[in-house]
């Protein structure tokens, strides 16, 4: 369930960690932009041999994700992680959108969100939650393009 992830986010809230954070990207990235890294080594403190230790073995793709995890909580956002299969509530969407509960509906029943019942309930897919919002942010941008490329052709100093 949707808010059971959201209650449980990653927040890095000590100066500490952020560091380790910071120093485990810088890593995971150097290895990924330089060869076909798909290797890790988790070691112990006070452990000096890494002949010893098991290698976890992750696709590149993966570590690209704990890069991006790493690069968000180094830079103090809220990390979840949630499967994109996952059916939200209307409060949950609505929760994530930032927009009223009332809102979400009259965007569902005007078909800009698809969603399915399951019996009297509304659920929708969270992966169009995302699409939507992706797309209202898209939106946002090309506009703010558009007034910056009118101020441009309008000499007002922009």
């Amino acid at each position: 369930m949707m808010s059971g992830v959201l209650d449980r986010e990653m927040i890095l809230d000590n100066k500490e960690d952020v560091e380790l954070v910071k120093a485990a990207q810088r890593c995971i990235v150097g290895a990924l932009d330089h060869s076909n890294a798909v290797n890790i080594a988790i070691m112990e403190d006070g452990v000096e041999r890494v002949d010893d230790l098991p290698l976890l073995k992750l696709p590149p793709k993966v570590l690209r994700l704990f890069a991006d995890i790493l690069g968000s909580l180094a830079q103090g956002k809220a990390v979840a992680i949630m499967p994109k299969e996952l059916d939200v509530t209307t409060q949950e969407a609505a929760m994530f959108l930032n927009v009223s509960r009332p809102y979400l509906v009259r965007l569902l029943e005007e078909g800009k969100i698809p969603f399915h019942k399951v019996g009297t309930h509304r659920r929708i897919r969270f992966e169009d939650v995302v699409q939507y919002k992706e797309r209202r942010q898209q939106i946002s941008l090309d506009a703010l393009q558009q007034l910056a490329d009118q101020a441009q052709e309008l000499n007002m100093g922009y």
